[in-house]
């Protein structure tokens, strides 16, 4: 084994949704700089191509695709799988965020939008994604993202997003017990407060103090501090790493 936190990804085909977000890029170079091809995938085509056209090595792909259209992954997962040449990591970002401060004004629409995204549909790209590992018959990886919220509830009017990504905890749980049999690990990633649109989306600057001040390491993350992890729990290194939650949270949550 190359002691490189990219181990064994070289040639390898990773899709990953959210590729034009703050963590989503990042995530998208560090894997084309282990030398793996990436499918970047967005639902805006020319913000995802834009990411594409930055990343380093060569046989990368930008698709726009809704998540949300269920009946559009098993096609997605396809695509992958042949214009990579392989389907071996799934790196799951996409999510969507409306913060209520006030919970009285969650509305329903706002309970779908977000579930029906950051719930329901990776249920069912990583049901695709797996299979289509499963059927290779030489084993993958699945990393859902989940959020420090699966923990605490969720702060600053996120309590139906991280609703969402506490269910995801427990759905790779699941899955990490029906896929490993097939030499499939699926993990989630849990941070804290990365420096992101959506995280900055309508918040508070004093709850931004707080939230520093409650961390111990006193500061927010960068996009790039969270993409190193995802690229091990990928590599060869992770290999016996399955079914766990990933604290990166500089200490705000210790488990």
């Amino acid at each position: 084994m190359a002691w490189n936190v990219g181990a064994g990804l070289e040639g390898k085909g990773v899709l990953v949704t959210g590729a034009a977000g703050g963590i989503g890029k990042s995530v998208a170079e560090a894997f084309g700089a282990t030398g793996a091809r990436v499918m970047a995938v967005d639902l805006d085509q020319g913000a995802v191509e834009a990411v594409v056209a930055g990343l380093p090595g060569g046989g990368h792909l930008a698709v726009g695709a809704n998540l949300r259209d269920l009946g559009a992954l098993t096609g997605l997962v396809g695509r992958a799988r042949q214009e990579l040449g392989s389907l071996d990591v799934l790196v799951h970002l996409a999510a969507v965020l409306r913060r209520r401060l006030n919970i009285d004004e969650v509305t329903e629409e706002d309970w779908d939008f977000q579930i029906d995204l950051n719930f329901k549909s990776t249920f069912f790209l990583a049901r695709a994604a797996a299979g289509a590992m499963r059927d290779q018959g030489r084993g993958g990886r699945v990393i859902l993202f989940s959020s420090q919220g699966w923990w605490t509830g969720g702060l600053g009017g996120s309590v139906v997003y991280n609703a969402a990504k506490g269910g995801v905890v427990t759905m790779a749980r699941g899955l990490s017990r029906i896929y490993g049999p097939h030499g499939i690990t699926v993990n989630t990633v849990a941070p804290s407060f990365v420096i992101t649109p959506m995280l900055m989306s309508g918040l508070d600057p004093t709850m931004l103090e707080s939230w520093k001040t409650a961390t111990p390491l006193g500061r927010l993350a960068d996009p790039g501090e969270i993409a190193g992890p995802v690229v091990f729990l990928a590599s060869d290194h992770a290999s016996f790493i399955s079914g766990t939650t990933l604290n990166i949270s500089g200490g705000f949550l210790n488990y």
